[in-house]
């Protein structure tokens, strides 16, 4: 009599007890992370051959983490909004304006660690505001954190008077939050594994991932869809203002011409690349981690040898297009094999 093994996933059995034909690789096919991934270790191999002895050095190597630092803390925040199918254009200025708040408490005797606190406080409020405007008035997510974003703008060069500060120096707080030359890329490193928990073992992040892929249905279940949506832009914003604390004081100056735009698109195009998908519904938050890594692997080949920074953009522009096709197409198969 031959037995027969039954696929967990497909449901279906093969005769004589062998695993279903192809099971490898269609096991492969739904780790998100896969294709980011192998792109990422490819690109460090090619730079690692082609840029000469300086690329694989504990030197570069520490270049690179600083690149990558401050992507991978927006866009592990930006994963979660887009997850709900939103996004937040005001990520990079939160990240500009917190350590300008953190100056302002920390000049009028508040004791530093407490005034890193309340500016990631503060950086969270933001958010909260964001997610407020849109829930309650219906204003799309686009709108709202544009209108944001400027008014972060403003606010950071009429505290800055448009000129950079001097971050502080001469304490463990210091060395904690960016002063130490490792230290924003271990932060980087501790908040993606702590986010991609949340976001892969919690009720709070399956209710995120409804909320993005079918609002009503997720609204008829019972999930609170608003308030989802208030504390992912929360996440995010607290994050960035976070992200800009740690480079700033890493640097040793804060600017108010630091952050804006150019970080916040970094840190979508992390996620993106990374995996998620811009419409909503699903994401990963190490895939951003990764996606911030290439982006900081090509950037610093390009330096090494020699490439023109204007041909940076053009690769990312390649690779936003390219990730994007491709999360499409590993999407429409997955779930084809989910419902075999």
């Amino acid at each position: 009599m031959t037995d027969a093994l039954t696929d967990k996933r497909s449901g279906r059995t093969e005769p004589g007890g062998e695993p279903p034909r192809g099971g490898f690789w269609l096991g492969l096919i739904r780790v998100k992370e896969l294709s980011i991934l192998v792109v990422t270790i490819a690109v460090a191999i090619y730079f690692s051959l082609t840029s000469g002895p300086g690329f694989s050095t504990p030197a570069n190597y520490h270049t690179i983490a600083q690149y990558v630092a401050p992507w991978a803390i927006v866009g592990a925040g930006e994963v979660m909004v887009l997850i709900c199918g939103q996004i937040d254009l005001s990520a990079g200025f939160v990240f500009t304006l917190s350590p300008f708040v953190l100056m302002l408490f920390y000049n009028n005797g508040v004791p530093l660690f407490l005034a890193v606190i309340l500016a990631v406080a503060v950086s969270a409020a933001i958010g909260v505001v964001n997610g407020l405007v849109h829930t309650i008035f219906g204003l799309s997510a686009f709108i709202t954190t544009l209108g944001m974003a400027f008014l972060l703008w403003g606010l950071s060069l009429i505290i800055s008077g448009g000129s950079p500060v001097s971050a502080p120096t001469g304490s463990w707080v210091v060395s904690v939050f960016g002063g130490w030359g490792w230290s924003e890329f271990l932060w980087a490193v501790v908040i993606v594994a702590v986010m991609q928990v949340v976001l892969s073992t919690t009720r709070f992040g399956i209710a995120t991932q409804a909320t993005g892929g079918n609002p009503i249905g997720a609204a008829e279940s019972g999930i609170r869809t608003n308030r989802v949506k208030v504390v992912c832009f929360t996440i995010v914003a607290g994050l960035s203002g976070l992200a800009g604390i740690l480079q700033g004081t890493r640097v040793g100056s804060y600017d108010p011409t630091n952050g804006g735009f150019n970080t916040m698109f970094f840190g979508v195009a992390a996620a993106v690349i990374g995996g998620t998908a811009l419409l909503g519904g699903s994401g990963t938050v190490i895939g951003a981690f990764l996606g911030a890594l290439l982006l900081g692997l090509v950037y610093d080949g390009f330096n090494l040898t020699g490439i023109s920074a204007n041909g940076f953009y053009v690769v990312l522009g390649a690779a936003i297009l390219i990730a994007a096709l491709l999360n499409v197409y590993l999407s429409v198969i997955r779930k084809r094999l989910g419902r075999q």
